[in-house]
């Protein structure tokens, strides 16, 4: 028969004490983890902050800096056209097309794999309505 080995009571309330300060210890370390995560120091590299909704999300931390790259349609998503409206990306999700090697970009992963269910349809209508939308801004 084995004996269940029971610490005096003060020693009991001082490990209890000890756990507590153990326990906020450890929030307060996770709570300083979380300024070091690397996703979040990326963004900040970037100048992506949550409140910013043109840059924020995941994929935005990794978006090519304004400029660098040129879309057709004037960096607007074809999907968005082929709506009838423009909806500017920012190439950091782009598709180049094989057969005539020009780039487009989308603002989202959704649009682009939307998209790539019939492209030739897609780029169609936006170019239609790119004709129709570019003409009135100036665009063209």
């Amino acid at each position: 028969m084995q004996t269940a080995i029971v610490p005096p009571r003060g020693l009991r309330r001082a490990g209890a004490i000890a756990a507590s300060a153990l326990l906020a210890a450890a929030c307060a370390a996770s709570a300083g983890a979380a300024d070091q995560d690397p996703l979040a120091s990326a963004a900040a590299q970037h100048g992506a902050v949550s409140s910013d909704p043109a840059r924020a999300g995941i994929w935005k931390a990794v978006s090519p800096p304004d400029g660098r790259m040129h879309g057709e349609f004037g960096n607007h998503d074809p999907i968005g056209l082929a709506a009838g409206v423009r909806i500017p990306a920012d190439c950091s999700l782009n598709w180049t097309d094989p057969d005539f090697g020009r780039l487009y970009c989308f603002s989202s992963a959704t649009s682009l794999v939307y998209f790539l269910n019939s492209p030739r349809a897609f780029l169609a209508r936006a170019r239609r309505n790119w004709d129709r939308l570019s003409e009135g801004a100036g665009l063209n």
